[in-house]
Formats: structure tokens, sequence, C-alpha cells
């Protein structure tokens, strides 16, 4: 079995959800051979060396599932691209690569955060195309502390502006952007998160039935994808509300 989750935006703010998935990890992540998480898995991180005692604790629940035996691999998204190796080491995952095309049920998937998928929302994809360049990351980390955590604030508080003042329609997946992305990888299967509407798209890829799986977000309630010898699953569940 294969557990796929994303957007879990984890914060102290938020003890519910941190609950719920420190739950999840002792209870049903210990049957899966592997563990998937695709990008927001923390509300902002601002660097390995800004690691919060929060933040330990669940890089330490990610240890001990991976020393019973589940392999966790942990993808950057929009709000914790800073996310580095040393975390991974401490939480015993492997980072992803964005996108990264893996075998599932001997079928080559396509896994994606999905913010790179919305390419409608041109002023976003500027941000982002300067954001993950490898030199403007390296000014990023080395910027004093306190620095880091002013421009998170402003990063955070203008992307909820304006997804708000946004169309939907531009902050979503562009259409014709899965088809072209699942062809150049050679896929019929995409996963991503990203956009917080949960659902499983039909669509054609190079003339063949194809599907583009979107992973709901750990908001109002938990998701979570389960691949298995009888296919693929997303299903919900309550958050503790403890």
């Amino acid at each position: 079995m294969i557990l796929l989750i994303s957007d879990l935006h984890l914060e102290q703010e938020r003890p519910d959800i941190s609950r719920t998935f420190l739950h999840f990890l002792q209870t049903r992540a210990t049957q899966a051979e592997a563990l998937y998480i695709l990008g927001d898995f923390f509300e902002v991180w601002i660097g390995d060396d800004a690691i919060t005692p929060f933040q330990r604790s669940i890089a330490q629940a990610l240890r001990q599932l991976s020393e019973r035996g589940t392999r966790i691999y942990l993808m950057h998204g929009n709000r914790d691209f800073l996310l580095g190796k040393a975390f991974c080491r401490e939480a015993g995952c492997t980072l992803l690569p964005d996108p990264s095309v893996i075998e599932l049920n001997g079928e080559p998937v396509l896994l994606m955060h999905g913010d790179s998928l919305c390419t409608q929302d041109i002023g976003y994809m500027k941000l982002r195309r300067w954001l993950r360049n490898p030199i403007s990351l390296f000014i990023l980390r080395n910027l004093p502390l306190s620095t880091r955590q002013k421009l998170a604030r402003k990063l955070r508080n203008e992307s909820r502006t304006q997804t708000r003042m946004k169309a939907s329609e531009i902050v979503d997946v562009t259409p014709e952007e899965a088809p072209r992305i699942m062809a150049e990888h050679g896929v019929r299967t995409l996963i991503h998160g990203h956009t917080h509407r949960p659902a499983t798209h039909q669509l054609q890829v190079n003339g063949h039935a194809a599907q583009r799986i979107v992973l709901g977000d750990w908001d109002k309630q938990g998701w979570a994808l389960q691949i298995d010898s009888q296919g693929l699953q997303q299903s919900a569940f309550d958050l503790d509300p403890a």
C-alpha cells in the first residue's frame, strides 16, 4: 500500500491538524510501504536553521515512522520550498524533485505539487521562477533570520490577499497544461495538490484516456490517497477536535 497526502499547512496555531497527522503516522501510515507528501507540508518554512520545537516534534514523528520501515518522500510546495537536507536527515525522509515520475502498480505516475500547473496566474509564475532560481535560493538561505521571518510574513499575507482577489480559474490548473506535461513525461496519471480542490479529472493524453488526481488539503478535514492492489482511492476523514 502507498499513501499520498499534501497541503497539511502544519503550524502550531492548528493543533487539530497536527494531532490528526500524528495519529495518522502512528496508525494508518505504519501499514504503508511508502508515504508521499506532495508539498505545503508546513504553512511556512524559512530555513532548516530556524526549526522550531513544534517542527522538530513533527520531524521526530516522521523519523519514528521511517524507522518502522515506511519510506517517506517529501516534495517542496510553494509555502515550504526552503525545506532542506538537514530537515530530511532529521525526519528520515527523502526530498523528491518536482516533478517526479515513480512507478505505482506497474505504471509510471507523475507527481507534482501543482503550483507550476497554474500558468494563467502570471504574477505568481514570475515570482515562482525568481524564488526557485538557485541564486535566489542561496541568497534567501543566507539572509539573517529576522529578515527571512519578515519576508515570509509579507509573502504569506500577499498570497492570501491576491488569492481572494483573483478569479478561481486563474488560481486553478490551466486545462491545457496538465495534458502537455503528462505527454512530456510519458504518463497517463498525474497526482498533485496545491489547489485544495480534491477530485479526479478524466482527460486525453496523446489520444489515450488519462487522469489527473488532485489531493485534498487538510483544513476542515484530512485527505489521503491510497494506492493498493484494488486501485486508487482518495478519502476524507475528520480532524481531531480534542
